[in-house]
């Protein structure tokens, strides 16, 4: 079980909320959300990086000079490995980059990177009707009120995402806004700060709690 202070838009405790989420054992949880984070990095990968072999490359069908008596070393092809233009020794080529990932452990892995992360969660309540237009200067002002450091990289979990919310922070290159039921390993781990509201935190649970 784990209690969050609820802050309101002008960033005073007004309440507590609490959440309670199946995690995996303290010896197994870094290693199953370290899997987690490589499948999710490995698996965005196009793996479409190719290059050509000496077979592949055009031209070098002739001889460049004939075997013996030039003082030379000998030569079969202008596309052979050692010269410039030539073909590539074991170059990439496209291959499937996919990591494998039981659904239940994945779902695991989500719900204790999440856990893991409830000393840098902030939990707040609505303030999209707080935002009457899209205002960023608004918006950074009530992140800092919420204890938010300038230069924080802080992810929003909220459960719609309202137009005016969006707009007030697209032009901030440390915050991202993503919905409660999407959430993702790599993006709980990358943020220094967590903000969600209760009705968020509520979502969570309900998709993710077992």
């Amino acid at each position: 079980m784990v209690d969050c202070t609820v802050r309101n838009w002008e960033g005073n405790e007004v309440g507590q909320v609490s959440y309670e989420l199946k995690v995996a054992r303290e010896e197994t949880a870094a290693d199953i959300v370290h899997r987690a984070l490589v499948r999710q990095t490995t698996n965005a990968r196009q793996g479409t990086a190719c290059t050509k072999t000496r077979a592949e490359v055009r031209g070098g069908g002739r001889k460049p000079w004939r075997q013996k008596g030039t003082g030379r070393a000998r030569a079969g092809s202008i596309r052979s490995p050692l010269w410039r233009g030539g073909g590539v020794i074991f170059g990439p080529k496209p291959r499937d980059f996919n990591v494998k990932m039981n659904r239940k452990e994945r779902r695991l892995a989500l719900r204790t990177a999440f856990q893991g992360r409830a000393e840098d969660t902030i939990v707040v309540e609505e303030f999209g009707d707080r935002l009457t237009q899209p205002k960023t200067k608004e918006f950074v002002a009530a992140l800092q009120r919420w204890g938010i450091e300038p230069g924080d990289k802080v992810l929003l979990i909220l459960t719609e995402i309202s137009d005016t919310v969006y707009k007030s922070s697209r032009n901030l290159p440390t915050v991202k806004i993503i919905k409660a039921d999407g959430l993702n390993v790599y993006d709980l781990l990358n943020a220094d700060r967590i903000v969600t509201t209760a009705a968020g935190l509520e979502k969570i649970q309900e998709v993710y709690g077992e």
